[in-house]
């Protein structure tokens, strides 16, 4: 019977602390009372106790990991855009394309691809990337299929065109950040 009073009585005094809480959480405001601007609105909650701003407010440049910061991606997607893809997650990091056709010499044989690129890192380097190339046979009009992971010399070639075009694509995002860079450089020496 004593824990039963206790916890009562522990119950009783969270919800008074509770109840007396909520009148100053939820204050009605007018919209003309608040900025419309991130930075006056920040400002102004910190004046008032309500936030916290960490360092100066500078903002300051990273990296990114989205698809149409990494050359490797594009590059894969430029070179690879003659054939549709049946999944292309970049946060997964693989790219498959759908199946095409692969030109049998057999006429009652149906042959198609898939090519399957993995992606091992951002960096563009040979070790970077994983193609795979998937072989289907269908016999009988597509009744009968077969499907295997081949060795092609196609998989090198996918390779060495998505690499080069990778490096070309860095190339030019670095020559476009030392443009930028400069002529930010210039601008801030002028205003001194």
């Amino acid at each position: 019977m004593p824990f039963l009073n206790k916890f009562t009585v522990l119950i009783l005094v969270i919800l008074f602390s509770f109840s007396s809480c909520s009148k100053n959480i939820f204050k009605r405001s007018d919209i003309k009372n608040n900025p419309v601007n991130v930075n006056e609105r920040v400002k102004k909650n910190v004046e008032e106790g309500r936030g916290i701003r960490f360092g100066k407010g500078s903002k300051s440049g990273g990296t990114f990991d989205f698809a149409s910061s990494n050359e490797l991606w594009r590059a894969s997607m430029d070179v690879l855009d003659f054939v549709p893809f049946s999944n292309a997650s970049y946060s997964g990091g693989v790219l498959i394309t759908e199946w095409f056709d692969g030109n049998s010499s057999n006429q009652n044989e149906n042959r198609n691809l898939k090519i399957t690129v993995r992606f091992l890192s951002n960096e563009v380097r040979a070790d970077a990337l994983d193609i795979g190339i998937h072989e289907r046979k269908c016999q009988n009009k597509g009744m009968n299929c077969n499907v295997k992971k081949i060795k092609s010399k196609l998989e090198p070639e996918i390779k060495l065109a998505i690499l080069k075009r990778a490096a070309y694509l860095k190339a030019n995002q670095d020559k476009k950040n030392v443009k930028k860079y400069r002529s930010k450089k210039r601008s801030t020496l002028k205003d001194k």
